[in-house]
C-alpha cells in the first residue's frame, strides 16, 4: 500500500484523514522524507514550520 500525504501540512498518515490537522486532502504523489522527534530543538522542523512530531513528506504534488 501506498503511504498518503497531507497537501495541507505534509504529514504522512495511515488513514482517510489526517491526525495532525484533520484535514482530507491526501496525495500519492509525493517524495522526501523526514522524521521530526523534537520540533522545538529541530532547525529541520522550524524551517518546514513543523511543530509536531512525527513523519513528513518534504514535496507533495
Amino acid at each position: 500500500m501506498t503511504e498518503l500525504v497531507c497537501r495541507d501540512c505534509h504529514r504522512i498518515v495511515s488513514g482517510q484523514n489526517c491526525p495532525a490537522c484533520g484535514s482530507n486532502s491526501l496525495s500519492r504523489d509525493w517524495s522526501g522524507y523526514v522524521i521530526i522527534m523534537d520540533p522545538e530543538l529541530s532547525d529541520i522542523a522550524s524551517r518546514l514550520n513543523i511543530t509536531t512530531p512525527g513523519a513528513y513528506a518534504l514535496k507533495v504534488r
